[in-house]
């Protein structure tokens, strides 16, 4: 990292490499600035977080006007308007029946209440026995022991799997992988029935709910579902008694093209997770919502037993709404679907000129494409290339910021998330795809692959 005037600083901090970046010194809208001057395009929201963009005036002043009222109110000293106009907004942009809203700071929390709250709804309704949670692999749903147990991501759970008790998992509907037609209604039911397999292998009576991204998030790059795959995954768990929770976290807030990305397939979960684009990076914040029945039973047999000691804090609260009304004065979901059809065009042209773009996939500003080293095998690149992370390098050193994981469990398989804010315009995605054709011929050219595709 440097400094002023290029000064290299020693810093104190660690986080999960030892790789330096620059020293950040504004954002605004979809750029960022270094303290040399230089401007990097953020392409990917930061951790596909920044829904609104950087510096918005509205939400620095909505910021402004609540700490000079109070920056702090513990939750059972006192209710705030902030968090109490954030949970009516919140209520009102879910489905019916989703009215009780319970706020933490991140996603890893949110993700760790919705299944404490399903597990003591469980107990309140004397259905004990029920204690497993199922999802996906690939799937990412958090960081936390608890989050980690419900993740299917090899390099991040085996390290801390002696102290953790990992639930069930049942395989994400990858068609484009397996040689299925995703547009095939059976190919949908090919996967549903996977999870039905698996609630009976389990023991019905003992599995308590089913936690899946609605579109895949980084575990799987964007991975948009089958046909008839979501309808179908709502009506098994409801048939067997299990409670169906959506992680939103990183769908939510707009990013897809709906507010909630299970608008697109009208959904109606029992719990539903969000965080990132919530707050927009604004403050740490996240959410539960879930259906009042179910928070009514928890409460009639003695209260939910959990809780953060920021849970409601009334200046992220105040940063949550002031996003959601920019959200909507905006008109950026509109925008996101709008712009999320003008990208994948674009993302589809650049794969048509570089063949190591294997599959491109997303819906609406969540976009993702996956490298390979054969489209028509799906073979992918040597994980020891990196290619991945070398690819994100080179399109920073460039000036473009995107994010990238592996597809194939964490171990093999890159793709690279392209997600910018959802104020972004055609000039920024031709911007980004101008740069991103750039970094793929470096790559190619670096990594000697032009004889591989």
């Amino acid at each position: 990292m440097r400094g002023p005037a290029g000064v290299t600083l020693m810093s104190h901090l660690f986080y999960q490499t030892g790789q330096r970046r620059p020293l950040l010194d504004q954002a605004r809208g979809v750029y960022m600035w270094d303290m040399d001057g230089k401007r990097y395009l953020d392409g990917s929201s930061g951790a596909m977080v920044c829904n609104i963009g950087h510096s918005n005036a509205h939400v620095l002043d909505a910021m402004r006007r609540q700490m000079e009222k109070s920056t702090f109110g513990y939750r059972l000293h006192f209710e705030t308007e902030a968090s109490e106009g954030l949970a009516a907004k919140t209520a009102a942009l879910c489905p019916d029946g989703l009215n009780k809203v319970f706020f933490v700071s991140g996603g890893s929390e949110a993700v760790e209440s919705a299944m404490k709250l399903a597990r003591q709804h469980a107990l309140a309704v004397g259905q004990g026995s029920r204690w497993k949670v199922i999802s996906r692999s690939p799937g990412y749903h958090g960081c936390t022991l608890g989050a980690l147990a419900v993740t299917g991501y090899a390099p991040l759970t085996e390290p801390f799997a002696p102290m953790m008790r990992p639930m069930p998992k049942v395989p994400a509907p990858r068609a484009y992988l397996d040689g299925l037609d995703p547009a095939d209604p059976a190919t949908g039911a090919h996967y549903a029935a996977m999870l039905e397999d698996e609630i009976i292998a389990q023991g019905p009576d003992s599995v308590l709910a089913f936690i899946v991204e609605p579109v895949g998030g980084a575990s799987t790059g964007a991975l948009v579902p089958p046909a008839g795959y979501m309808a179908q995954v709502q009506e098994i768990c409801r048939r067997h008694g299990v409670l169906l929770i959506l992680d939103e976290v990183m769908t939510g807030a707009g990013r897809t093209g709906r507010f909630l990305a299970l608008e697109h397939w009208g959904l109606s979960p029992d719990i539903v997770v969000l965080s990132k684009g919530f707050a927009a990076g604004y403050m740490p914040l996240g959410a539960i919502a879930a259906r009042d029945t179910l928070v009514q039973a928890v409460l009639d047999s003695g209260g939910f037993q959990h809780g953060f000691t920021y849970a409601g804090n009334p200046l992220a609260c105040a940063a949550g709404g002031a996003v959601l009304d920019e959200i909507a004065r905006l008109g950026l979901v509109q925008n996101a679907d709008a712009m999320g059809n003008a990208l994948r065009k674009r993302l589809e042209r650049l794969a048509e000129r570089h063949p190591i773009i294997g599959d491109v996939r997303g819906r609406g500003l969540l976009m993702a494409f996956e490298l390979m080293a054969d489209r028509d095998s799906k073979a992918p690149l040597p994980a020891g290339m990196n290619a991945h992370q070398r690819l994100v390098d080179i399109a920073y050193d460039m000036g473009l910021i995107v994010y990238s994981r592996r597809t194939r469990d964490g171990i093999e398989g890159d793709h690279i998330m392209v997600c910018p804010p959802l104020i972004v315009t055609e000039a920024h995605l031709d911007e980004i795809v101008e740069t991103l054709d750039a970094a793929l011929t470096r790559l190619v050219g670096d990594l000697a692959l032009s004889e591989m595709v």
